[in-house]
């Protein structure tokens, strides 16, 4: 579990196929993600999870300033993940501790859907951003709730049908991908939990 509170930014740094399909394409990938070097300091063991732009994975190679994860074809599928490219940017969080302070809201690191960014626009001291996602998502979404986008837990501040808007501090533009990010570019969703299992508990009424 995670809290969407990112605590640094990491970089990939080489990405390696793990067996093809009928295609020639690959099917699982191996990531190198660098990292601040203390960010990896202290108790990054292998097992365990990072959420990585919002997408829970498993450490199965570390060093002093990087650490890797296999990624599998159900998640390159679901994810934007399949987008990266040496060089890209990578938000981090470790997962929760018991006693640690949950300063966002509970993130499981299981993307729901990928959004597309819209536009992003100045809006006094901060910048509205504004996503759209799948239908089959949208309904999840509610003004004043919450959601995960990158792995970043934010605040919904108004929905139309299919789109949202959330607002950006400049320093949550500068401890996230949010600094990089542009109109067009795909976003990895998770839906807030609690909206879930209230959906699932009205459709099985």
């Amino acid at each position: 579990m995670f809290t969407g509170i990112i605590t640094a930014l990491g970089t990939v740094r080489t990405i390696d196929p793990i067996g093809t399909d009928a295609a020639g394409r690959p099917r699982d990938m191996r990531l190198v993600i660098g990292t601040p070097a203390e960010f990896m300091a202290g108790s990054v063991a292998m097992g365990a999870s990072i959420a990585c732009s919002g997408c829970c994975l498993t450490v199965v190679d570390q060093g002093p300033d990087w650490f890797a994860v296999d990624v599998s074809a159900e998640t390159l599928a679901h994810t934007r993940l399949g987008e990266w490219v040496p060089g890209s940017r990578v938000n981090l969080e470790r997962s929760l501790r018991m006693g640690d302070e949950l300063g966002g809201h509970i993130v499981s690191g299981h993307v729901d859907g990928i959004g597309r960014t819209l536009s992003a626009t100045p809006e006094n001291g901060s910048t509205r951003w504004r996503f759209q996602v799948p239908k089959s998502l949208a309904r999840f979404i509610a003004a004043k709730g919450s959601v995960a986008i990158d792995g970043v837990s934010l605040t919904v501040n108004d929905v139309t049908e299919d789109t949202f808007g959330v607002n950006i501090i400049p320093h949550t533009a500068s401890v996230t991908g949010f600094g990089t990010l542009a109109p067009g570019d795909a976003v990895n969703i998770e839906i807030d939990m609690l909206a879930r299992y209230v959906a699932r508990l009205a459709e099985t009424k």
